[in-house]
Order: C-alpha cells, then sequence, then structure tokens
C-alpha cells in the first residue's frame, strides 16, 4: 500500500479525502495482547527494551488501521534522567521517591542527558522509523502536569501541594519550570532527529487551573517551549488535558500547528475559542465506546461533521483509552470515520452549503 502520510498532511493544512485518525493510548490495556506482555513485563521494563517497546508501539497501528502510531512510553520516563526516583504503581500511578518541596530540592536537578540516559527510547524511535508505513508521533509531558506529580509525590485531585508552591513561592516555582522546560525541549529535539515525524506536549491535568493563573504561571514555559522548537519541520501537537476548554483563548502565542480538545467542548466551539489560529484534534469522549455502535457513530459523525468544515482537523479521543475500551468497536470506529469523513469531504466541495447546513 506504500506510505500512509494522511496524518501528516492533515496536520499542515493540505488537502485529504478523508481524515485521519489516532487515539490517544492506543497502546495499551484494552488489547489483549498487550496485557499478556504486562503480564511479564511492567511498563517501565519494556521501553527500556527497544525491540519490545516497537512491537507494542506497532500493534494498534495493524489491528484498528490508524493513521499514526504513537510511541510506546510514559510522560515520567525522562524525569529519571534528571534526577527523579519514581516507580510506576499499579492502579496508583507515578509515585516519587524524592518529590520536589524545596529551593535545595530543584537545585539538585540536572540538565536531562537524552543520549545517556535514554539511549532506548531513541533506539526505539529508529526502529518505528524503519518500520512503520505511517508516521510516528513521539511525546513529552508537559511542565505543569511533570510538575504536579513531582510536587505532590503522587497523582492527585487537589493538587493542593502544587497550587500552594505555585501561589505561595513563584521563584520556586518559575525555577521548576524552566528545569522542566528544558527537559521537554532536549527530550523533543532529540526525538525528532532519531527520525520523529510528529511530536506531542500532553498537558493532561493543566485544565485543573483557572485562565489567568494558567496565563500567568504555565503559559509562558509551554510558549517558549514550542518557540525553542520552532525551528524543526515536523508538526506539533499541544494536547491541553481534560477539562481545559476555559484555557484555549489563552493559547493564540503558542507556536503549535494542533491543538488538542477534550471531549467537553464542540469543535467548532474550540475552533472559535482558538481564533482559527490552529489546526484541531478531538474529541470524543472515551467512554462514549461503552455504548452500542450505532451511538458511537453518531457521536463520530456529529465530530467529524465539524472537522471537516476546516482544514486541518485529525480525528482523536478527548483523551485516553481506558482498559475495558472495546477492541473491536476501536476497529469498526476506524474504518467508520474513514468511510464517513471520506463521504463528508466530498459532499462538502460539491455542495458546501447544503453541508454546513446539515453539517
Amino acid at each position: 500500500m506504500g506510505y500512509n502520510d494522511l496524518f501528516i498532511r492533515a496536520c499542515r493544512g493540505e488537502h485529504v479525502d478523508r481524515l485521519p485518525v489516532w487515539y490517544m493510548r492506543q497502546a495499551g490495556r484494552y488489547d489483549p495482547d498487550y496485557r499478556k506482555i504486562k503480564e511479564r513485563y511492567s511498563l517501565l521494563e519494556i521501553c527500556k527494551q527497544p525491540e519490545l517497546a516497537a512491537e507494542v508501539t506497532m500493534m494498534p497501528v495493524k489491528k484498528l488501521g490508524v493513521d499514526a502510531a504513537i510511541l510506546y512510553s510514559d510522560i515520567m520516563n525522562p524525569v529519571a534522567s534528571i534526577g527523579i526516583d519514581f516507580d510506576i504503581v499499579a492502579n496508583v500511578g507515578p509515585v516519587i521517591h524524592n518529590p520536589i518541596r524545596t529551593a535545595d530540592d530543584i537545585a539538585r536537578l540536572k540538565p536531562i542527558d537524552v543520549e545517556g540516559d535514554l539511549s532506548h527510547v531513541l533506539e526505539t524511535i529508529r526502529i518505528l522509523v524503519r518500520e512503520l508505513e505511517v508516521p510516528l508521533i513521539t511525546f513529552a509531558g508537559a511542565p505543569f502536569t511533570i510538575a504536579s506529580y513531582l510536587i505532590e509525590g503522587r497523582p492527585s485531585k487537589s493538587y493542593i501541594k502544587t497550587k500552594t508552591m505555585m501561589y505561595a513561592e513563584p521563584e520556586l516555582w518559575f525555577s521548576l519550570m524552566d528545569k522542566l522546560g528544558d527537559m521537554a525541549i532536549a527530550y523533543l529535539r532529540a526525538h525528532m532527529a532519531a527520525g520523529g515525524k510528529a511530536l506531542q506536549l500532553f498537558d493532561s491535568w493543566v485544565g485543573a487551573l483557572a485562565p489567568r493563573d494558567f496565563a500567568t504561571y504555565v503559559l509562558p514555559t509551554i510558549e517558549r517551549i514550542f518557540r525553542e522548537l520552532s525551528d524543526l519541520p515536523q508538526p506539533k501537537i499541544y494536547f491541553p488535558g481534560v477539562a481545559s476548554g476555559e484555557l484555549l483563548a489563552t493559547l493564540g502565542d503558542v507556536r503549535a500547528d494542533i491543538v488538542g480538545l477534550d471531549w467537553r467542548v464542540p469543535v467548532a466551539e474550540g475552533r472559535r475559542r482558538l481564533g482559527g489560529a490552529f489546526g484541531v484534534q478531538g474529541n470524543l469522549d472515551p467512554y462514549v465506546l461503552t455504548a452500542p455502535m450505532d451511538v458511537i457513530r453518531e457521536q463520530a459523525k456529529t465530530i467529524i461533521d465539524e472537522g471537516v468544515q476546516a482544514p486541518k482537523f485529525v480525528f482523536n479521543l478527548g483523551h485516553g483509552l481506558f482498559p475495558e475500551a472495546p477492541l473491536d468497536k476501536l476497529r469498526e470506529l476506524t474504518d467508520y470515520v474513514h468511510a464517513y469523513s471520506e463521504e463528508a469531504i466530498a459532499a462538502l466541495g460539491a455542495k458546501p452549503k447544503e453541508v454546513a447546513r446539515h453539517g
């Protein structure tokens, strides 16, 4: 079939005959074959074996027919290189053994050494670039989201320690933001040098902040990350995570190509809040996948009808897949997005006013 560059062309705003689709957390526990691998190896153990990590990365491409692969990894992987001791604990998430609480803790953080400490990640990327027939997306965790784990010591719902540092010790906070920003920049730049075809910055939990606080305490670092990566030709995606709809209007100076939406904001409204400055990715509620297939198709249809109204749209979920997601429904959803979006784009070209009225 040859190389499928549909995802890259959509990110660049080029004409596509159908929408590209991939799913956040598409290599995961919903897949019985992946669960068998996890019986033998932990997430971090898989990541340290390039051939195995590449195999897991490619599984959803082969099984689901998606238009992009995303590197099998974890946003916490690079923090080991800067001096953080952590584990990924089942049913909990990242647990930090030396949390960041003081100026001395931040001063002890080292610059990331991607080639030395994370060479296995780069080798995984090189393997995938050789073997994949779709683009490889690589990723990093954004500074707020990483900081929330480092400061809290584990996942949190209130982020009380994180916000306490942010509000009460802003100099400390910005020092940590600078170091985590440097980490993300170096990590993603090394990914692209190794052959990655696109990158995504995950800010899964920054929606916990009010827009004014996001603009004051976090956005300057996000802008710097994308500004310092702007010389790279690969498409760049910023995903501000769940409950982030109120933050979209603040992103105008972020030099990303695509912004990911969670499921709470309709695509048309997301575009309006973004001021037309970005392409859009999203945004099916992952838990719709528990519904009957006709409900899933109807929900996807609404997103597709809005998505095709402007260039630079990528179909995805509004957050990552969950373990109970049915594999057969994901495969059928992928086929539906491809087939229906092709019809919708063709109809839009033939009768734009009618499609816009009924979309």
